[in-house]
């Protein structure tokens, strides 16, 4: 709507009775003031007493003049009058907000004061209302008779409808399925709640530098940083070409493929990344998001932070740990040449002459993280390795037969371990035989709550991180991030 249509609507209509009054207050007023001018004109002063009644009147018109000229209209409102985004105002587009919703973001709740910080809870919540003047009102008004503060609004466009985010502080009392309740009484649709920390009080473009500055530091970390903007959702990397050395057909598109709850993006290393969340499709937006962290990581190409940590072993000998990628492969398969066939066999659980095939997969920094250690001398005599295993986390070890049993594994899965509770992990499995009581006791040596699956000799022992304190990485880590 532009200024010269909102100043015409803005307008009163004139009505003919208007006009009939008026007219009927001038004759009257005439009629009054000719009588009070035959009555005051035939004494002796009242010529004077009429001038000086009209010299009255005309100074209180002007001054009436004056002062409805400076007092009709309010101020604008300046920059410290406008609803700040910690008052419940995010990036909302201009023509869905009304007057009445202006009134309910500027205003942290209608009924009654903000519940203090130490009885409330963070949610995250979206919904989808109709593109309409209004629609944010009613979503608002909502949720202030509940007493929620809006922290933080994005929306994002659709064809048809609008996507709302929203960063809620709500009583404790408050379940989610009440506040579900509310949003779909008030016109919201494909509603979803789950709660929030702290870390989501950092808004959104700072959110996504930090994510982007994470991906520019690492080539591992871009399948972590899509899952942190994008949410819980599942993230698979599909290679080109199979372990076996066949072709996938995972052929994507350079601009990618948006498909409801499926986006899939094509991996700069080759294949395709797919990512998956079935309970909210994915918008125009966030695919945007993606795809520029995708095409980021793409024109950085390779890179692993290249920084080292010195250990000494219990007999005197030093080794260093750091990071390992593609560059490492000839050196990996030496290794696999002075391993002997039982070790091969624990670590790869299948034909001990098909190991070598699993190597590209495993130093690639797309599928994981990996840990190798070296002499002094510069050969590689353990790999540990953190794969990202769509919600799962595996860790996998494998040490040189002449180097086992001096603690280096140990170090290697703990400091693994670190790595995917600073990622965020929930947990991490390790899939090993029975037999294999050397990586068993590793997994208890972390002192983690662990649950054990045994199916027909294969061991998978599962070690829960969300209680777990995180330990501060070595300095080799924290350097490389």
């Amino acid at each position: 709507m532009t200024d010269v249509t909102s100043a015409k609507t803005a307008r009163r209509p004139h009505h003919w009775r208007r006009d009939l009054t008026e007219l009927a207050a001038l004759f009257t007023a005439v009629a009054v003031a000719d009588a009070i001018a035959n009555l005051i004109g035939h004494q002796p002063d009242g010529p004077y007493l009429l001038i000086a009644s009209a010299v009255a009147l005309a100074v209180t018109a002007g001054f009436h003049t004056w002062w409805a000229r400076r007092h009709s209209h309010a101020p604008p409102p300046t920059g410290s009058d406008l609803p700040a985004e910690g008052d419940g105002v995010g990036a909302v587009p201009a023509h869905r907000v009304d007057a009445a919703t202006t009134a309910l973001l500027s205003t942290p709740t209608a009924a009654g004061p903000s519940p203090s910080p130490e009885g409330t809870v963070l949610w995250r919540m979206r919904t989808t209302v109709r593109d309409a003047p209004g629609s944010l009102a009613v979503l608002c008004s909502a949720l202030a008779r509940h007493r929620v503060d809006i922290l933080t609004l994005q929306t994002h466009p659709l064809a048809q409808g609008t996507v709302d985010e929203f960063l809620l502080r709500a009583p404790a009392p408050l379940a989610a399925q009440q506040l579900s309740r509310a949003i779909s009484a008030a016109g919201g649709s494909s509603t979803w709640i789950e709660r929030a920390d702290t870390h989501d009080l950092v808004d959104a473009p700072t959110r996504v530098l930090g994510l982007a500055t994470r991906t520019a530091l690492d080539a591992a970390e871009l399948p972590l940083a899509l899952r942190q903007l994008l949410g819980r959702c599942t993230i698979h990397s599909l290679p080109a070409v199979s372990i076996t050395g066949r072709a996938t057909g995972e052929l994507t598109p350079v601009e990618g493929v948006l498909e409801q709850t499926v986006m899939r993006l094509r991996d700069p290393s080759g294949g395709a990344i797919t990512i998956e969340r079935p309970y909210l499709p994915f918008t125009p937006t966030e695919f945007a998001r993606a795809r520029a962290l995708v095409e980021l990581d793409a024109r950085l190409g390779p890179r692993v932070p290249r920084s080292e940590h010195v250990l000494t072993l219990p007999e005197g000998n030093e080794i260093t740990v750091r990071r390992a990628d593609s560059s490492d492969l000839g050196a990996a398969r030496a290794m696999h040449d002075r391993c002997s066939e039982q070790t091969l066999r624990l670590r790869y659980h299948g034909p001990v002459h098909d190991a070598d095939r699993y190597l590209d997969h495993l130093l690639s920094p797309r599928f994981g993280r990996t840990l190798a250690v070296q002499t002094a001398s510069g050969r590689l005599v353990a790999l540990g390795h953190l794969l990202w295993d769509g919600d799962e986390t595996e860790v996998a070890l494998l040490v040189e037969d002449d180097w086992q049993r001096r603690g280096i594994g140990s170090e290697l899965l703990s400091r693994l371990v670190a790595l995917a509770i600073e990622a965020g992990c929930e947990s991490v499995y390790a899939v090993t035989q029975s037999s294999n009581t050397g990586m068993v006791a590793a997994m208890r040596a972390l002192s983690l709550p662990l649950d054990y699956q045994i199916e027909e000799g294969t061991l998978v022992v599962t070690a829960r991180l969300d209680a777990t304190p995180v330990r501060s990485l070595p300095p080799y880590e924290q350097a490389g991030r």
